[in-house]
């Protein structure tokens, strides 16, 4: 029996998802998330096999949380279902060790497919967002310049995100001068949006 946990924000197809895999024999719904902050947590509370993530997820972001997963819990398979099928995100997902990337218009043929796959070590990713991802830009962003630019998507100031982050106030602002030449931003606020809408937050 493949133990299952779902994260989906949106109401009507958490539902949906919740009862397309609760008719299958091999599958049991373990657990059902409305929001991110508790994923990892209730993976390893619920002895999950396999994760079901949105990204855009409130409280904290699904490829946050599978990267926490695939660190804490390697065991815990990770399949990204989402409509967020930018290059950057699938780029991001595939070098956290997610198995799987399914957009959410897939059927349900497809959905069960993939999660009996990815369940089993298997990977899935559908051809068209391989061929996508191939052609995007690189990510030009260190690890660290990402950081701090989630601190500064999430609300922190300056001084916020170095006391979170462990670093002086000066690096933060070279951080940020940084990410913003790199991205040809003109504020910190549009470098968050081009890094968002490109998948590399």
């Amino acid at each position: 029996m493949i133990r299952v946990l779902i994260a989906e924000d949106m109401r009507l197809l958490r539902e949906t998802l919740v009862a397309s895999l609760e008719l299958e024999d091999d599958l049991v719904v373990a657990a059902v998330l409305e929001e991110g902050g508790s994923i990892v947590s209730t993976v390893a509370a619920e002895n999950i096999d396999l994760a079901i993530l949105d990204i855009d997820l409130p409280g904290k972001d699904g490829l946050t949380a599978a990267a926490e997963i695939r660190r804490d819990h390697p065991g815990c398979k990770v399949l990204v279902l989402t409509s967020l099928a930018s290059p950057g995100h699938v780029k991001r997902a595939i070098d956290i060790g997610v198995s799987g990337f399914v957009l959410k218009d897939s059927s349900r043929k497809d959905l069960l497919a993939a999660v009996r796959t990815v369940a089993a070590g298997g990977s899935v990713l559908d051809p068209a967002l391989a061929f996508t991802t191939l052609r995007g830009p690189a990510n030009p962003l260190t690890e660290r310049e990402a950081d701090v630019l989630r601190c500064l998507a999430s609300g922190a100031d300056p001084k916020q995100i170095a006391a979170q982050l462990h670093l002086s106030y000066g690096t933060v602002r070279n951080y940020l001068a940084a990410a913003s030449d790199k991205l040809q931003a003109r504020t910190r606020v549009d470098a968050v949006r081009i890094a968002q809408q490109a998948g590399w937050l």
